[in-house]
């Protein structure tokens, strides 16, 4: 008897790992632009048991959700992204991805003219509409150089402003509403 106290004692005090930790996460992201939005989001710091699958699709609106449904089916995701601009697209193409995603899962990402809106909200607070180019002078500015669209370097040059940029993206949500085309 004794030897058998001692195993539940051991046990007790070196128990099995069950479920200890957390599952790998396996996120996939279907981007419009080809290379600026994936260079960009390859960037991200993932913790180690994460895996990111980013996909630089050149397609728009419900194409581009048509693509990440199709990706979604080939493997197991825990989340599925879409991103692309909300551009001059009809606004039945738009609220139609927008539907399409939200019926499959599918969560959505989307800046109102062009993805470097969200390079430009981690300087300043934005909550008028400018011109794509502009975003272009705006950025050659404050990166202290001029901005080269398919940079693969950006996400380095602005990651420490970034919850400036989530505070001002939250800001510029709550002021202009959802867009609604």
């Amino acid at each position: 008897m004794p030897e058998r106290r001692f195993l539940q004692e051991r046990k007790a005090i070196y128990g099995r790992r069950i479920n200890k930790y957390e599952p790998r996460q396996h996120f996939l992201v279907v981007c419009e632009g080809e290379k600026t939005e994936p260079n960009y989001f390859k960037r991200f710091p993932l913790p180690p048991d994460s895996i990111v699958d980013v996909r630089g699709i050149g397609a728009n609106t419900v194409s581009l959700v048509i693509e990440a449904l199709r990706l979604k089916s080939e493997a197991k995701y825990h989340q599925v992204w879409c991103v692309f601009d909300r551009d001059s697209f009809p606004p039945g193409n738009f609220n139609a991805a927008l539907q399409k995603a939200e019926a499959n899962d599918i969560r959505v990402a989307y800046s109102n003219k062009a993805f470097e809106l969200w390079y430009v909200l981690h300087f300043d607070y934005l909550d008028t509409g400018i011109n794509r180019s502009d975003y272009i002078t705006c950025l050659d500015g404050k990166l202290g150089h001029e901005y080269q669209k398919n940079s693969e370097t950006i996400y380095d040059e602005i990651y420490t402003r970034q919850a400036v940029a989530i505070r001002n993206a939250k800001n510029y949500w709550r002021s202009t509403g959802p867009l609604t085309p």
